[in-house]
């Protein structure tokens, strides 16, 4: 059975309409708009002996959601699980997503400025890969202005030399499922960069 990722090629007429620029920050809100939760395990109950080998020593997923608590609610959770489930990191304990957020009017900000969350994120997990979904999470993520397209054609270095590959965030997918084969092929290539590390 082909992982649940794999799309057909989309028609040759029809192209994925561009992913949409971030919205507009909130006034009171930091620099952007979001805010960084701190990472959550999506498989702890992995057991960690039976981690296919290439994997790394951990993974963390960033993107924006819309059930910050609950990453892999809803729809867009669920497409956010195949397509992790598709690259076998169900099968890793140490595969973390930090959400991004917009703070709600009247209510307490919750989680921290994204570049200091995601420094501190890299200094404690130490992950193999950082996997970044979405538009806006490429430029909390990244600081850069660049459009999605050309974001996704590079693989970026943090400042500690951590690896990141930009993809397609599950809600645009949902919205634009002809995009799912190209959103694979990003996953696949953020696979092989871990393996060829892994492999010495």
């Amino acid at each position: 059975m082909p992982p649940p990722m794999q799309a057909a090629a989309p028609a040759p007429a029809r192209r994925p309409t561009p992913e949409p620029a971030a919205r507009a920050a909130p006034a009171g809100a930091p620099p952007g708009g979001l805010l960084l939760g701190a990472p959550q395990a999506l498989y702890p109950q992995a057991d960690p002996a039976a981690t296919p080998p290439g994997l790394g020593e951990a993974w963390l997923v960033v993107l924006e959601s819309p059930t910050p608590g609950e990453p892999l609610a809803g729809e867009v959770g669920r497409l956010l699980d195949n397509m992790l489930r598709a690259m076998g990191l169900h099968r890793h304990p140490r595969t973390f997503v930090a959400t991004l957020g917009r703070p709600a009017p009247g209510l307490p900000a919750e989680g921290v400025e994204p570049a200091a969350g995601l420094q501190q994120a890299l200094a404690t997990l130490r992950p193999a890969m950082v996997l970044v979904l979405g538009l806006a999470a490429a430029r909390a993520v990244l600081g850069s202005r660049e459009p999605l397209g050309r974001l996704r054609a590079a693989t970026h270095r943090l400042a500690d030399g951590t690896p990141a590959v930009v993809s397609y965030d599950p809600a645009y997918l949902l919205r634009a499922p002809e995009a799912k084969a190209a959103a694979w092929a990003d996953l696949c290539r953020a696979l092989a960069l871990v393996r060829h590390t892994a492999a010495g």
